[in-house]
């Protein structure tokens, strides 16, 4: 299985730092120093890399936007639960993320955002297991 390293600028590291482990994420000390640091999504799967803007701007020639008013990018991330969406989103704000726009219900998949601290947006989201292996129509058909 591959792994995925989505890499994203931030102005304070350790207020990032802070904010990706209170929604739930692990922070690895093998892979962070004063320009970055690596979050762990899912072991051996799925990182973050969070990057000084500084350093982030080494690794391309063009300008780096602001992701509170122009993103580019949003990160999804699927849960095991609404219960644990609503969860990852609240430990977000309280740790200074924003909720950008209200929860979004679709019966078979539920997504709430949070933007970090420096605006990348970050979703959260839980599908029905259902819908995740057999498309959407078959989890409402079940529902009704």
């Amino acid at each position: 299985m591959p792994t995925m390293f989505v890499n994203l600028p931030v102005t304070d590291l350790e207020r990032a730092k802070a904010f990706y482990t209170a929604i739930g994420f692990t922070i690895n000390p093998l892979f962070t120093d004063h320009n970055a640091a690596c979050v762990v999504v899912e072991e051996d799967h799925s990182y973050i890399m969070i990057h000084v803007r500084e350093y982030f701007q080494t690794f391309t020639d063009l300008a780096i936007g602001d992701p509170a008013v122009s993103p580019t990018a949003s990160v999804a991330i699927f849960v095991d639960s609404r219960e644990a969406v609503d969860t990852a989103v609240t430990d977000g704000l309280a740790a200074g993320g924003s909720e950008p726009r209200p929860a979004s219900d679709y019966g078979f998949m539920y997504q709430r955002g949070v933007n970090d601290p420096d605006g990348n947006s970050i979703d959260f989201g839980w599908m029905d297991p259902v819908a995740a292996a057999q498309g959407p129509e078959a989890a409402l058909g079940q529902q009704g």
